[in-house]
């Protein structure tokens, strides 16, 4: 940096080679140079560097050495302030100190949130498929039970319906009720199609929802769902076991209470039982450890319906049936009435039933032909002989189908009314008996209809 007014001067420049020659002076140099002003000496500064120059006017110059002066004085000021007071520096560490300890303790807070949600989230994760779980377990094992329902012929006719599903009165229209024929009272239940497709349909539809109701009300809502689904569907299957069970149950108790009625012995009855061709090893009924409500009930419902198979095989010997078909209407009932044909008292052995000439005669208990062919006053007549002293006569008849020795079942037809014999007119002359002796044949057709009503 220099003080200087101009790079030009008055005085002409010496070449070191020019020593000893005349000086000349050049006048084009001194009229250029006469006509370029000087500035004045405290005008302004110049700095070089590296070639280059930087013209400060004296105010801007004295500023800029007064703002570094200062600046070097406070940071000198600062220094030995600082080198002296050591407590300042010390809370400006412990400050800091301070301040990371803050930011690792929230560090450490924020770390151990995540990782309780993360927990959380995984015992929430757990618990969902523990439930899943249990849900896949209890719909496994109402298929299960819904299997062994619809093997059951007794639960179709028990299932009380709140409500008519859809085609169900015009599947009703076309196919009635069973209902018992005029010679056995034995009714067999037919499972309608569309059962077991609801039975079926009803667990997939179930599995289906998680897909679609997950994304708008949650997890949570949708196993809700599913278990109260499947609670309903459980609380069906034991309302329709319940049913089964109660109906066996009162039927039981009215063939019992039938055969007590009658005066007869079911031992008895049950040892003339005729048996058919079966066999196989021993094998007693056991229940698993872990068998439910619904597998015990099962299992006792199981156990009533041989037992009460075991009852239709022995009432099968007990002629408590129609032996017409139609109305029943009497022309002449059981006991003391005025003969026909002598207008006296006498004794009627019978039931006279007003039929057609021609209408078939059916039997009204399993048993063996023991006579077939002409009887005095009965005329054509035909005696069966049911097992344990009962017996069934079958007088009038127009015609004989049966034999002597020849097997018959239940409802088979054994001959046609007529009138031969000691007779006013065509009818069917029927006899109950017991030990030989005869005995009200209502007293049997009345428990017939008792059994028939359940």
């Amino acid at each position: 940096m220099s003080k200087s007014s101009a790079q030009y001067t008055q005085y002409p420049q010496h070449h070191p080679h020019d020593h000893g020659r005349a000086y000349h002076r050049r006048p084009l140099a001194v009229a250029a140079a006469a006509a370029i002003p000087l500035p004045d000496a405290d005008d302004a500064y110049t700095i070089v560097h590296h070639g280059k120059q930087v013209r400060l006017g004296p105010v801007v110059f004295w500023i800029v050495v007064g703002t570094v002066v200062l600046l070097g004085l406070w940071s000198a000021a600062t220094a030995t302030y600082f080198a002296f007071r050591d407590d300042v520096l010390t809370r400006l560490i412990a400050r800091q100190a301070e301040m990371q300890y803050a930011y690792e303790d929230r560090i450490a807070e924020l770390r151990a949130k995540v990782d309780r949600t993360t927990s959380r989230q995984l015992l929430d994760q757990e618990q969902f498929d523990q439930k899943l779980d249990q849900i896949m377990k209890r719909q496994t094992a109402l298929e299960s039970r819904a299997t062994a329902l619809g093997a059951m012929p007794d639960v179709t006719g028990s299932i009380p319906r709140t409500a008519p599903q859809r085609g169900d009165a015009n599947q009703g229209a076309t196919q009635g009720t069973p209902k018992p024929s005029p010679i056995s009272d034995t009714v067999i239940f037919v499972a309608p199609p569309d059962r077991e497709a609801r039975l079926e349909s009803r667990a997939p539809a179930m599995l289906a929802a998680p897909t679609q109701f997950a994304k708008n009300q949650g997890f949570d809502n949708v196993l809700v769902r599913l278990t109260t689904s499947l609670d309903q569907v459980e609380r069906r299957q034991i309302a329709a076991l319940s049913a089964v069970e109660d109906g066996m149950d009162s039927r039981m108790r009215r063939m019992r209470g039938v055969v007590s009625d009658l005066g007869l012995n079911l031992a008895s009855l049950e040892a003339a039982v005729p048996r058919s061709a079966m066999g196989g090893p021993f094998v007693p009924v056991k229940l698993t450890a872990n068998a439910g409500p619904f597998e015990k009930q099962l299992n006792r419902i199981n156990t009533t319906r041989a037992e009460l198979d075991r009852l239709n095989r022995t009432l099968a010997l007990v002629p408590y049936r129609k032996p017409v078909i139609g109305e029943v209407e009497f022309t002449s009932g059981f006991g003391v009435r005025s003969d026909p044909f002598l207008g006296r008292p006498a004794m009627h052995t019978g039931l006279d039933f007003r039929a057609a000439t021609g209408d078939p005669v059916r039997v009204t208990a399993y048993g063996k032909v023991v006579s077939a062919g002409w009887s005095g006053g009965y005329g054509r007549m035909i005696e069966v002989d049911h097992g344990n002293g009962l017996s069934t006569r079958y007088g009038h008849l127009s015609e004989i189908s049966v034999k002597v020795g020849e097997i018959v079942k239940i409802g088979q037809v054994v001959g046609l009314v007529g009138s031969t014999g000691r007779s006013t007119g065509p009818h069917l002359h029927y006899e109950t008996r017991i030990d030989g002796e005869a005995v009200d044949p209502q007293k049997f057709l009345r428990a017939g209809v008792r059994l028939s009503a359940g």
